[in-house]
Order: C-alpha cells, then structure tokens, then sequence
C-alpha cells in the first residue's frame, strides 16, 4: 500500500506568502477607503455627472494603486530571484499602475 502524503509543501518562500498577504491587506484597505464619496442630491443635471464622473475616477484610482502595489512586489521579488524577464515585467506592471492611477491627472493635463 501507499502512503498518502497529506502534506505537499508549497512553492511559495515564507517571505512571498508574507510579501502577498501584506499587498491583500493593502489593497483591500484602499479600495474600503477610495469606494467611500458622498453623494449630493442635486437639481442640476451637470452636478450629478461630475459626481459621478468623480467616483468612476475614484474607483479608477483604486485599481491603479492595486496595480502599482502588485507591480512594486514583482520588482521586489525579480530582484531577490534574479530573473530579468519578471523584472522587465514587474517594471512595465508598475509604469502601468502608475498610468492608470494617475489617469485622471493625465486627461486633464491633455484637455488643457
């Protein structure tokens, strides 16, 4: 007979399994504190779409911190495993944070 073996390790390092617990932490955290606005009632139509335009941007920001928290992680682990494809990709995955945190800013700074 074999034997089951109910124990399998996992291919995760103690510190990545910390690394990705502290980045749920974070993310959860900010997206509980960008989701919250206050909603005005109004009579003008135009004030009621920039709310909303405000909370999409909102929610828009948050992704992007989420993103650039991911990003900053893979860097961080590239480097400890140097590896240079997944550090080219941790880089381009932080630009890409970084682009849609700032989006808002950037469509702004384009309409003028």
């Amino acid at each position: 007979m074999k034997k089951l073996n109910s124990e399998k390790k996992s291919p995760l390092t103690k510190a990545d399994k910390k690394s990705s617990r502290v980045l749920a932490v974070i993310s959860a955290f900010v997206l509980c504190f960008s989701c919250c606005t206050v909603a005005y009632a109004a009579d003008d139509p135009l004030a009621v779409i920039n709310n909303l335009s405000t909370f999409i941007f909102g929610l828009i920001r948050a992704v992007g911190l989420i993103i650039l928290g991911f990003g900053i992680v893979q860097v961080g682990l590239s480097l400890k495993s140097h590896d240079p494809s997944q550090r080219a990709n941790g880089f381009l995955t932080l630009a890409g944070g970084v682009v849609i945190t700032f989006a808002k800013e950037i469509l702004d700074v384009i309409i003028g």
